[in-house]
């Protein structure tokens, strides 16, 4: 069952919350019904529940709400996890809340709990019954990753998903489904190179969009409206218009749509159209193919490990405000283990500037953030020497040879 994804609102975390992330949880409160809203608590996927809740608790009851914990967890010591899904009373306490938040820790917590063997459970019901009063649904890191009709289950490996070694119910697993069908989320995105697992998840699972929210921010969603809060962004990723080539041995896309929205940046998934925040319109907007464009960037760099920390947004970066039309990274691993099927294949990664690329720079002093609209991205599978390099050898040295004045 998915719930209707025009009903309440969503609110999708991408993890890693700084101690200044107050805007994050002040608007789940709001979203909620503003001071006294009452919000239930799930520390279902985290390691250390009590610690966990405890924290979520103090952080929402902050900007306003009662928030109580729900007690429902696999790693709860010395409780009937069956009895308290059935439980009236806890039943009734998430029935009589404005929002849901689910904690961070392992997603496959949460679904293996709410919907054990794809049943689901009357607990779930009452969580769905929240959304669809209008409520809101919220959670962190993994408790983001069960938001949509698919998830990653436990694929922390970018390049053997991009290599073909994934499976259901292991590496990727059904979602809640409380977004659009063919709206995958992932979390932590720019920060974990996401995008190797992202772009051949939404190829193979019928997903046309992926929204890859990074650490430190989060995404607002209701109905078709998107909008990015929080100290960082957000990645849209659309194959809706790339093709695949099924003769090559190895994943590959063409023609990938990316468009990197920042905080206060908003976009409508019917219409496709993305409004920048107001402080980027009264600040620098960017436009490569513009007359008298001119470049920030001069010096070109290679992506070595495109996947690696924050390599994308930088690479987006460069494609926006550099004097060259394209950015290219490599992503391979340069001592393969042994199941790897693939060892000297790797992908290249080409971003590429196409009519329509626009950017906007935030106009607030000492500000660094942008807004990017458009780039296009082709992954290559590429052959890679194993080793890449070896060193040079010292030469032999050469006899001297006598001068004559």
């Amino acid at each position: 069952m998915q719930t209707s994804p025009q009903a309440g609102t969503v609110v999708v975390i991408g993890g890693a919350l700084k101690a200044d992330s107050d805007a994050v949880w002040q608007r789940i409160v709001d979203e909620a019904g503003g001071p006294g809203a009452p919000i239930a608590v799930f520390p279902t996927a985290a390691y250390e529940p009590e610690r966990i809740s405890a924290q979520i608790v103090a952080a929402l009851e902050r900007c306003g709400a009662v928030a109580q914990v729900v007690p429902i967890a696999p790693h709860l010591d010395g409780i009937d996890l069956q009895a308290r899904l059935h439980d009236p009373a806890l039943i009734a306490q998430v029935a009589a809340s404005r929002a849901v938040f689910f904690s961070g820790g392992a997603q496959e917590y949460i679904v293996d709990t709410l919907r054990p063997g794809g049943r689901e459970t009357a607990m779930l019901g009452a969580i769905r019954a929240v959304f669809e009063a209008g409520g809101v649904i919220a959670g962190t890191s993994a408790g983001a990753a069960v938001m949509s009709r698919l998830m990653f289950r436990d694929a922390m490996d970018n390049l053997a998903v991009m290599k073909g070694l994934w499976r259901a119910g292991q590496e990727y697993d059904q979602g809640l489904g409380f977004v659009r069908d063919w709206l995958l989320v992932d979390q932590h995105f720019l920060k974990r190179g996401r995008i190797g697992r992202m772009l051949p998840a939404l190829h193979a699972l019928g997903c046309r969009m992926g929204l890859g929210v990074d650490e430190n921010a989060a995404v607002v969603i209701r109905g078709a409206r998107l909008e990015v809060i929080g100290g960082a962004g957000a990645l849209l990723v659309d194959i809706g218009e790339a093709t695949h080539d099924a003769a090559l041995p190895a994943f590959n896309l063409r023609g990938v749509r990316l468009s990197y929205l920042d905080a206060g940046d908003s976009h409508d998934l019917d219409s496709g159209v993305t409004t920048p925040a107001a402080r980027k319109r009264d600040g620098r907007r960017i436009d490569p193919a513009a007359p008298g464009f001119l470049p920030l960037r001069e010096a070109g760099r290679y992506f070595l490990d495109i996947l690696g920390e924050g390599c994308l947004h930088a690479a987006l970066a460069q494609l926006l405000e550099g004097a060259a039309p394209e950015v290219l990274g490599l992503a391979y691993r340069h001592q393969p283990p042994p199941q790897d099927a693939m060892p000297g294949v790797g992908f290249e990664f080409r971003l590429y500037r196409a009519p329509g690329l626009v950017g906007w720079r935030d106009a607030a002093p000492g500000a660094d953030g942008y807004t990017l609209l458009g780039a296009r991205l082709d992954v290559i599978p590429v052959r890679v020497a194993l080793p890449l390099y070896t060193p040079l050898r010292a030469e032999a040295p050469q006899p001297l040879q006598e001068t004559r004045p």
